[in-house]
């Protein structure tokens, strides 16, 4: 390979004085600063979960950074601008962060291929380590697919996690062994919900099919391939199923096809939301159904079809929706939502938004 070599004279090297330690050291602080304004300029916060306690918010983004923030300082009365930033940041995973869940003492992260495991009470100190990471059993060992979505069972003391394999894995919390696989979806799985009462799991995925599995048998009980209904049907979208929430024998899901409330066990649609825009996440709250996706609002829906409000936010998209209702940390409920930005926004009523946090 031919070497590039430079046309100015040899002693043209000597003309600029060398920079000193300390402009080495403004420099490189200087191109820290740059670096991270272009990530949080192009950064997307995929996932959020409150601590045990209430009193935390951990939300995770595509660079595989875990950021924890302080909500009671943020809703102090005597909250400064500082307050609304991390007590701390650290690397969790390679890649994005897709999915967090909080058991009564962990958090539960989940990225590219791997399920890790964080002490509450560990992370708010610098140097936090992780104190497990599991793998599913992939079909192979060259197999790294998404973990896309995280769900517990407490009842059972259990994780399901779902994502790129278009199955569903079982792991025991206990042990931290893997007990079972559910098949079924024939493409990338998207969102999961629990029915507690059943117990049974839903889950929706890129085959525009919502599946019901029964967990006692480890077998699939009911399929709803909702784009297959006229009423629920839009080509020009697609058939993805990209979120999904239950409540007893109720179901609200969406993506491509409309946002539509079911009725679970005669597998009707009941009520179809005028909403264009395809949403990324749902969730029932009181009488209400909070949905959003893309676009800067979050909707409030009747279970009529109404539209009750939408409140805008920061974030020109968004991709979940974070319930705060620890009943240990009553000051500290909140609805938080984030996605295409670096702001978490914080609602403390559903009318407006009352601050942002920033990443």
């Amino acid at each position: 390979m031919r070497r590039h070599t430079s046309t100015l004279p040899f002693f043209s090297v000597f003309l600029e004085p060398p920079m000193g330690l300390h402009g080495q050291v403004l420099a490189a602080a200087k191109e820290a600063e740059v670096f991270q304004a272009l990530q949080r300029l192009h950064m997307t916060i995929f996932s959020q979960s409150v601590s045990p306690c209430g009193k935390f918010l951990a939300a995770g983004n595509n660079y595989g950074q875990i950021a924890i923030f302080s909500l009671s300082a943020a809703l102090s009365s005597e909250a400064k601008e500082e307050s609304k930033k991390p007590v701390v940041t650290f690397q969790a995973h390679d890649g994005p962060v897709y999915s967090m869940v909080s058991t009564d003492r962990h958090l539960l992260s989940a990225g590219d291929g791997e399920v890790k495991a964080w002490l509450w009470v560990e992370m708010l100190k610098k140097g936090c380590k992780e104190l497990w990471c599991r793998q599913p059993p992939y079909r192979t060992s060259l197999e790294v697919p998404e973990i896309n979505a995280l769900l517990l069972v407490p009842k059972e003391n259990s994780l399901i996690l779902a994502g790129g394999d278009c199955q569903l894995h079982t792991m025991d919390l206990e042990t931290g062994t893997f007990t079972r696989v559910l098949r079924g979806h024939t493409d990338y799985i998207h969102c999961l919900a629990l029915r507690e009462r059943s117990p049974e799991v839903l889950s929706g995925g890129e085959d525009g099919a919502v599946r019901l599995w029964d967990l006692r048998t480890a077998k699939e009980v009911q399929t709803i391939e909702v784009y297959k209904h006229e009423e629920c049907s839009r080509p020009h979208n697609g058939r993805w199923i990209g979120c999904l929430a239950t409540d007893s024998d109720w179901m609200v899901c969406g993506g491509g096809p409309a946002l539509t409330l079911w009725h679970l066990r005669s597998s009707t649609p009941t009520t179809i939301f005028p909403m264009r825009a395809p949403q990324k996440h749902v969730t029932f709250y009181q009488d209400l159904i909070l949905s959003a996706g893309q676009g800067r609002c979050v909707n409030q829906w009747q279970l009529s079809g109404e539209l009750k409000a939408q409140v805008p936010g920061s974030s020109p998209g968004l991709l979940s929706l974070s319930l705060n209702q620890q009943p240990a940390a009553p000051e500290c409920k909140v609805l938080t939502a984030a996605g295409n930005s670096c702001r978490v926004d914080v609602f403390t009523n559903l009318g407006y938004r009352a601050f942002s946090l920033s990443f």
